[in-house]
């Protein structure tokens, strides 16, 4: 979707919103989770450290994870020190292959490293080291992982899009990533995930209103990329990674109030030269080729006393520590005083967005909740083509 057909698009979805809800029923899709009630993720929340601090806010149960086998019994509030110990790890007076710390009230939480995690710690020895698993209930971890990537106050139908972009991308990460240890990593990489203390109430309810809800793509779970701000318009991501996907399209966002809606960057001639290799002093540069259909430009070309280069806009980004690659870069030449004469050019970054600008912008979520869409109306805008389903875990 272009930006002439937004209004369009959102006139007639508010129409349909207002008039009959939202009418379409859910897609059942089957996911299979041996010998569990519920779908349990494996969260690696400390990889290959040499030692780990563990603990359980009540009495807990300390196990050999690969046998089942108890080892003993810790109490409420106190913590150990875990160590790679021969093949396996040493826990206190414990050994095992592995080991599990599983507290016997369900409203227990387990320490790990340095935060509170609902399920159960599992210590698995990895490398030269250790790897700290947090085992949690698919649901219980998107508790966590909408307040960390969203504001739990904000308004319900974005938190609830959230949650349903959220859990098909995790599960597509489970299906796609998961090794013997893990299926996810914690971190932005990933999805970020730092246990109960981004918990709220509106997270619990939007994740709750939404239980089971993913994405499909012809039956499969989609990879639901999000960001946060895309400035007005999101990618089709061949222009951005290189590789199509049928649901990943360019379409108008609704993200004007984000805080990085437009920003804007300023380097002296020094500062650039230094972070840009291979032109000697940077003299000006370019945008190369015509911009995508998000208002990126895949190339800028440099041009320095020494010669030119063209880099693309993500390394640019990287480089210079930007928002997005949705930008372009302006030389400024100040005249001085005296003669009149030109000066080194200053460098002025004007940029749009936050994040790579693919799949649902948090931002445009919150713009279009805000006029009236329910959090249905919002992914199926985000991602083209695509259906919403519920997992039946067997």
């Amino acid at each position: 979707m272009t930006p002439r057909t937004a209004l369009p698009f959102l006139a007639s979805a508010l129409k349909m919103a207002g008039r009959h809800g939202w009418l379409t029923a859910l897609l059942w899709l089957v996911v299979i989770a041996p010998a569990q009630a519920a779908l349990e993720l494996r969260v690696a929340i400390e990889e290959n450290v040499p030692s780990v601090k563990v603990g359980s806010s009540v009495d807990a149960v300390v196990r050999d994870a690969a046998s089942g086998q108890v080892l003993g019994n810790i109490q409420g509030m106190n913590g150990f020190e875990a160590q790679r110990g021969g093949r396996g790890i040493a826990l206190d007076k414990w050994t095992g292959n592995s080991i599990s710390i599983e507290p016997k009230d369900p409203n227990g939480v387990v320490w790990i490293g340095s935060r509170w995690y609902r399920g159960k710690a599992v210590l698995v020895p990895t490398g030269s080291g250790l790897t700290a698993v947090n085992r949690v209930d698919l649901e219980q971890y998107l508790y966590s992982v909408l307040g960390g990537e969203m504001n739990g106050n904000w308004n319900q139908e974005a938190l609830k899009a959230q949650a349903v972009a959220a859990r098909s991308y995790a599960l597509y990460r489970r299906n796609r990533d998961g090794n013997g240890v893990f299926d996810l990593c914690d971190t932005a990489q990933c999805q970020v995930y730092r246990g109960v203390q981004d918990e709220s109430a509106g997270t619990q309810a939007a994740v709750n209103a939404t239980a089971g809800q993913v994405l499909t793509y012809k039956g499969k779970i989609i990879e639901a990329l999000f960001h946060s701000s895309s400035g007005g318009a999101t990618e089709n991501v061949e222009d951005v990674w290189g590789s199509y996907v049928p649901y990943l399209r360019a379409v108008t966002d609704y993200d004007e109030t984000a805080p990085v809606f437009q920003w804007s960057k300023t380097y002296s001639q020094n500062e650039l030269s230094n972070l840009i290799s291979g032109v000697g002093q940077v003299r000006d540069v370019q945008p190369v080729g015509k911009p995508t259909a998000g208002g990126r430009y895949r190339k800028m070309r440099i041009v320095g006393d020494r010669g030119q280069r063209d880099i693309s806009t993500e390394d640019l980004r990287d480089a210079l520590s930007l928002r997005s690659s949705k930008f372009t870069i302006v030389s400024q030449f100040n005249q001085t005083k005296s003669n009149s004469k030109q000066s080194n050019p200053t460098f002025v970054i004007q940029g749009r967005g936050f994040g790579h600008g693919l799949g649902m912008s948090q931002y445009g979520a919150l713009g279009l909740a805000n006029r009236g869409l329910n959090y249905q109306q919002i992914v199926l805008h985000y991602y083209q083509g695509t259906q919403l389903a519920k997992i039946d875990v067997r």
